[in-house]
């Protein structure tokens, strides 16, 4: 290991180097063996020594008066004494009245890359030595395919770590048809961290070895200037029907693969009938497929035998599964796949959600190293990540899930770490509403955002440069030392140290902490990583000399994979974990759920915004994505975030005919609207972007003027303008990428932005607040 004077720190966007001056952080940078170091490194100093950081422990004035508007209402800020008190008086109390399963905590979001200060394990941990709580379950990124895939190929989750490595497409791949691009912004960031980020040299060697790209995105940039990729932009949402047309063309050509589909997949037939518009009058032809997408019949056709007369892969980006119906491109991916007959070979067949991180295709990890466990949750009802507003709005109602019919619970206290709702969930206005129901709502936070300014109590919280961990990716072959590099500011506190003292004023701190301290853990997490290592002849150093150190690289353990190649050798002997044992073209299972929004096959359905004629009022696309300048929402007050912005607004990507028909030039600030929402942002104007489409980047923190119509956010977000109706009632997954909206220049002055700055204070006395808070914890 090389020496690097403890500098190093880890997030999930990869490596840093810290400098330090005077007790702050001044800059952060990537590490020199890093071929490609993410600038989002950039955001860190100046976002955790920024205007929005939160200083100490404050209640919402209208909490403690009982009256008030989350979102809206000014803070008193209190003392740590104060804060326990609350919490613990709260936490009884719910307890006592509803029961834990009215203990909300679900807590979704990146938060840290260590392994102990682990956001949400550190609160579940705690929740969960007290009796347990309400959790959510899947992600908003590619939920549909986690829901899904199970029915029909397997696991998605083994699925990732069992992708066809990019080196090997470059040695064997003729052509990869990518519907959604390929967006190597999104490759800046891994689950845990990165080492070191391999994708741009990969898609370098791809191209090199003379592999063909095809691009169906609106957006031109979803695929790398590298890869020379033809750029066929489709209608947003007609990804299904272009795949329907290129699937029609190979059967109607006799180009398909019966054989392989005889033997590795069931339920063909019916696909084929459906296709061929035996089912319903409709021939998925080409030119089909042509009127619905943009894309021409010409086109489709010749691509289709092209894919059939090369080694071809077929890709489908997480973001084509984040529609309406959104399962359905994923399921045509598969089918598509199937018809070419190049599952399990090298370099063909398909893969579902390449480029939604760093490393899938690129790297794995060799072991699973220590983790702090999060106990037992005795509380089981749980509800899917992107229905909390729903949850929220609808307690004891009955919903569908994956062929269940379940019921929310209802949720008298919320608990918020280490994400930011306010960013990632659709329809702002709408979960700004339900964000009103609860009884309580606690948030741990190190800056001022939406949902800190929607909670009752909140908690400053350390950074990571701010104590002490080590970083391992959840598919990275790297182990990071994370010493810290400053103490929290002001009044800010290591969150296992606040649950140690909430567990010692409960009652019960040794469930919670077991009598270790957090060197303790750390020490018993490494001897846990060290073990791991063991097992495979990997001698790690003590905890002291790894931290005093640089990064550890870690074989990989699987660098020429190829996806499912072992159920193409013997399917009989390494059978899929479906009904079958093979692929599932026809899910009877499904089928069985009788859902009307996600039938037994892939099937077409136009997006709800255009069947409900919204086109009429609101003719543009809407795209939203993960900006290269900050990992969703995290940090949106640094340097790098804020330098990319327009006059402080986020940047939306217009066409130039599509600005100049409504009087927009480049820089202006605009007003995006539809009937769920306004946000101004700032026009970038560009051919990028394929014409009657915007694309708003994602993250900017949520900043709603109250006194506009609809809340206009100053900012922004495009969730103020997204629907919350989620895919369909199989997965129940975001849906973010299907709405229509209208912009137009913004004629007033431009409002200043307020959410990079602190909230109102009331100027109350001591004697004032304890009274306050003693009448709380005394009626409680």
């Amino acid at each position: 290991m090389q020496q690097n004077n403890s500098k190093l720190t880890s997030n999930h966007w990869g490596i840093g180097l810290v400098e330090v001056a005077d007790g702050k952080i001044v800059s952060v940078k990537g590490h020199p063996s890093d071929p490609n170091p993410s600038e989002i490194n950039k955001n860190i100093a100046s976002s955790l020594n920024g205007n929005a950081r939160i200083s100490n422990p404050a209640v919402r004035v209208g909490w403690l008066n009982g009256t008030g508007t989350r979102g809206h209402d000014d803070y008193v800020e209190i003392s740590w004494d104060q804060a326990y008190d609350l919490i613990a008086a709260e936490l009884t109390r719910v307890r006592t009245n509803y029961g834990n399963d009215s203990i909300f905590a679900g807590s979704y979001g990146w938060s840290s890359a260590g392994r102990f200060h682990h956001a949400q394990s550190q609160l579940k941990r705690f929740l969960n030595a007290h009796g347990g709580f309400v959790r959510s379950e899947g992600n908003y990124s590619y939920n549909a395919a986690l829901v899904l895939m199970p029915h029909i190929v397997g696991s998605f989750r083994d699925h990732v770590m069992q992708a066809t490595r990019w080196p090997v497409i470059a040695q064997h791949s003729d052509l990869v048809v990518m519907f959604g691009g390929m967006a190597t912004r999104n490759t800046q960031v891994s689950d845990g961290g990165v080492v070191k980020h391999r994708m741009m040299d990969n898609m370098k060697a791809c191209r090199a070895a003379g592999v063909k790209f095809v691009n169906f995105s609106p957006l031109q940039r979803d695929a790398d200037d590298t890869l020379d990729a033809e750029w066929l932009p489709p209608k947003p949402g007609t990804d299904v029907a272009i795949m329907m047309g290129l699937a029609h063309t190979l059967l109607v050509e006799g180009l398909h693969d019966q054989a392989f589909l005889d033997k590795y997949t069931v339920g063909f037939e019916k696909v084929a009938t459906y296709l061929l518009g035996k089912s319903d009058g409709i021939a998925k032809s080409a030119k089909w497929a042509a009127e619905i997408s943009g894309v021409s019949a010409d086109r489709i056709r010749s691509l289709a035998i092209d894919m059939a007369s090369s080694r071809t892969i077929v890709t489908c980006a997480a973001g084509v599964q984040r529609t309406d119906y959104g399962e359905q491109p994923l399921w045509m991916t598969v089918t598509l796949g199937a018809m070419l007959g190049q599952i399990g070979l090298p370099g063909g067949g398909f893969m579902c959600c390449y480029g939604v991180n760093a490393n899938i295709g690129n790297i794995e990890r060799l072991f699973r190293p220590g983790a702090l466990s999060q106990g037992r949750n005795p509380v089981k009802n749980t509800i899917p990540v992107a229905m909390i507003a729903e949850m929220l709005l609808n307690p004891g109602r009955d919903y569908s899930y994956n062929g269940q019919t379940r019921t929310f619970p209802d949720a008298k206290m919320v608990w918020w770490a280490g994400g930011n709702p306010f960013h990632h969930h659709q329809d702002l206005l709408r979960l700004h509403k339900a964000f009103q129901s609860p009884q309580t709502i606690i948030v741990n936070e190190l800056n001022w955002t939406s949902t800190a300014r929607h909670a009752d109590i909140v908690l400053p919280v350390a950074a990571p440069q701010e104590r002490t961990d080590f970083g391992v990716g959840k598919s990275d072959n790297g182990l990071v030392p994370m010493p810290a590099h400053t103490a929290p500011p002001a009044a800010a506190k290591i969150e296992y140290n606040i649950y140690a003292e909430l567990s010692r004023r409960l009652g019960n701190e040794n469930a919670f902490t077991e009598g270790r301290s957090e060197t303790d853990w750390l020490e018993k997490l490494w001897q846990e990583t060290q073990r791991a290592a063991n097992a495979h002849n990997i001698h790690l150093p003590d905890l002291e000399e790894f931290m005093s150190g640089d990064f550890i690289s870690l074989p990989d353990p699987s660098p020429q994979q190829v996806f499912l190649s072992d159920f193409r050798a013997d399917p009989n002997a390494n059978p899929l974990p479906t009904p079958s044992g093979k692929i599932e073209l026809f899910s009877q299972r499904i089928s069985d759920f009788d859902l009307p929004d996600c039938p037994g096959h892939p099937t077409w359905f136009p997006m709800r915004d255009l069947a409900t004629g919204q086109d009429k009022q609101h003719p543009l696309y809407l795209l939203s994505g993960q900006p290269e300048t900050r990992l969703h929402s995290q940090l949106d007050n640094g340097d790098f975030s804020t330098s990319r912005k327009v006059k402080g607004r986020e940047p939306v990507l217009i066409h130039p005919q599509d600005a100049r028909v409504r009087g927009i030039a480049d820089g202006d600030i605009v007003e995006l609207f539809n009937d769920r929402g306004r946000c101004l942002a700032g026009a970038v104007l560009t051919e990028e972007i394929a014409q009657g489409c915007l694309f708003l980047w994602t993250g900017a923190w949520w900043d709603p003027d109250f006194d506009a119509e609809h809340m206009r956010d100053r900012h922004g977000n495009p969730n103020v303008l997204t629907h919350d109706l989620r895919t369909s009632s199989l997965t129940q997954s975001s849906a973010a990428h299907s709405a229509l909206v209208d912009v137009a220049p913004f004629t007033q002055q431009p409002p200043e932005i307020q959410i990079h700055k602190k909230p109102c204070f009331k100027s109350l006395s001591r004697s004032d607040i304890q009274n306050k808070i003693q009448k709380k914890v005394e009626h409680d």
